[in-house]
């Protein structure tokens, strides 16, 4: 054996072993707390390995172990780079103040969402002064199609459409799109009107309105949505959707894309 080829070996074990330890963390974005039978499971691991992932993980502060349940949860380091990495997020610096601008119009919550593969995150979450226990269990990810911000997107992006389609359309409420067919009609419906709505397809009780934002190819790069209980967002659907589209306009013209 050469020493190119043991190096090389050593260094795609290496990349395995980070990849486990990133999945073992997207395991949290589904459970509070995690044991460590339920890792080993999860990864396909042997419970050594996973005891040992998760002991690392703890001594670098990206976990934290319950000393009385012996179960493992997030760290306070994982919440300090979520932090960061959001503070020194560029567009959501630049939105910041419109959504500011929008809430105070509107006694709404606000979002600001990009698309990340089949789902749209939400980088920006203004709460409304009202609302607050209909919005509390609302996720920071979501299925593209459930979600106002992200049939904004997919309407004038391809690819975020694409990817939704290849992972199909989980059901989260009675009112959620389930068909392909529903989805692009759906699609089709708000590039002609440039707005997208949402009837509880998300959260029971919800309604959003959203807008997205373009870059300079006329690629939409986020949305800017409106959320609130549907009746609330009923009365007003036009005047919302024109402050949607103005403020996503806005913010279009303002940031500079890469």
């Amino acid at each position: 054996m050469t020493a190119t080829t043991a190096s090389g070996r050593a260094s795609d074990g290496g990349l395995k072993s980070v990849a486990t330890t990133l999945d073992l963390l997207d395991l949290f974005m589904a459970d509070d707390e995690l044991g460590v039978t339920e890792v080993a499971r999860a990864l396909g691991v042997a419970k050594s390995s996973a005891h040992r992932m998760l002991t690392t993980l703890v001594s670098r502060g990206f976990a934290e172990k319950d000393p009385e349940t012996g179960r493992y949860r997030l760290g306070l380091h994982m919440y300090e780079l979520g932090q960061l990495s959001i503070s020194r997020n560029r567009l959501r610096r630049t939105a910041l103040p419109l959504m500011e601008q929008l809430r105070e119009m509107t006694g709404l919550t606000i979002h600001l969402a990009v698309a990340d593969g089949a789902d749209v995150v939400h980088l920006e979450r203004l709460q409304s002064r009202h609302g607050i226990e209909l919005l509390a269990d609302l996720p920071r990810r979501i299925p593209t199609h459930c979600s106002a911000s992200g049939k904004a997107i997919a309407a004038f992006d391809a690819e975020v459409a694409a990817a939704r389609r290849r992972a199909r359309f989980p059901v989260l409420t009675a009112a959620s799109l389930r068909t392909e067919r529903e989805f692009d009609a759906m699609l089709l419906d708000i590039r002609r009107r440039g707005t997208a709505f949402n009837n509880g397809e998300g959260l029971d009780g919800a309604g959003s309105i959203a807008a997205p934002v373009f870059d300079g190819t006329g690629r939409a790069r986020a949305a800017i949505s409106l959320v609130g209980a549907m009746p609330v967002i009923d009365r007003s659907r036009d005047h919302y959707a024109r402050l949607a589209v103005a403020a996503s306009q806005r913010l279009s013209r303002m940031v500079a894309w890469d």
